[in-house]
């Protein structure tokens, strides 16, 4: 922990995250607000939110953000990708617990920003993720656990460093994955999938009614997708004292690929 700390890319980093958030945060809720400010012979007209719209200026907000820092920080922009990088061995518990914390602030940032922009709309939510009528807290979880579950399975295994099948763009690939728990998941919870994303909301807005599920969910669905492409779908090492050493120091990068033939085992490999 103190070597990664003593780092300036490590803060660097940091910063990246915090900004890549606040950006993303601002364009994709503006984006789900700005369906309140059509005009009709200048005259604001009243229609239903564009679901398809919503979903790709959240994927694509991602792709871009993504894009522009990943190669500073990651673009993780989502404490549930964090978590499963984590449990992936790929980071520290220190910088996991900074990224989270850049996370979080940065949507609160934003958010505040959105609803000075957005002061005179009535009734405005700022993107608050909340439950469907007719659907309860149960389901609710099961949405955002499966919603999230699939985008962290993506995350894992675009950026799986140990293939070299992967073509096209890694982070237009994770955007499309968002886009794709949010055409899922808006209809039945607001399709939170990303606690930092939730919690700006629901901080600027003072309305945590339901939030654990927009935290629960997403923890749930990372945790198990990291640990089932980690252990099932492509095993790496599951030695404890290896694990340790990344937990501790974050100073491995790659991890052992288990398979039949011992030749073809990848080491550990310092940053």
């Amino acid at each position: 922990m103190a070597s990664e700390f003593r780092k300036k890319i490590f803060w660097r980093a940091v910063v990246a995250e915090f900004l890549a958030m606040s950006l993303f945060i601002f364009i994709s809720i503006g984006s789900a607000l700005g369906f309140n400010f059509p005009l009709v012979a200048n005259e604001t007209s009243t229609r239903s939110q564009d679901n398809v719209k919503v979903s790709l200026a959240f994927g694509l907000s991602i792709a871009t953000m993504a894009q522009s820092v990943g190669h500073i920080s990651g673009a993780h922009l989502n404490p549930a990708v964090t978590l499963g990088l984590l449990l992936s061995c790929q980071i520290s518990i220190f910088k996991a617990l900074m990224y989270i914390l850049a996370q979080c602030l940065g949507a609160v940032v934003a958010t505040a920003i959105l609803s000075g922009v957005t002061s005179s709309l009535p009734g405005n939510s700022l993107g608050l993720n909340g439950l469907s009528k007719g659907i309860n807290a149960g389901q609710g979880l099961g949405i955002e656990i499966i919603a999230t579950f699939q985008l962290v399975l993506c995350v894992l295994a675009t950026t799986d460093r140990r293939r070299n099948d992967v073509s096209g763009s890694a982070p237009l690939a994770i955007g499309l994955s968002v886009a794709l728990g949010h055409l899922l998941a808006i209809d039945y919870t607001g399709c939170g999938i990303n606690p930092a994303r939730s919690f700006g909301s629901a901080l600027i807005a003072n309305n945590f009614e339901n939030h654990w599920i927009f935290w629960v969910g997403p923890i749930i669905g990372g945790a198990s997708a990291a640990l089932i492409y980690d252990f099932i779908l492509a095993p790496r090492t599951s030695d404890l004292t290896d694990r340790m050493k990344v937990w501790t120091s974050g100073q491995v990068e790659e991890y052992d690929l288990e398979g039949d033939d011992m030749n073809s085992r990848v080491e550990m490999k310092p940053k």
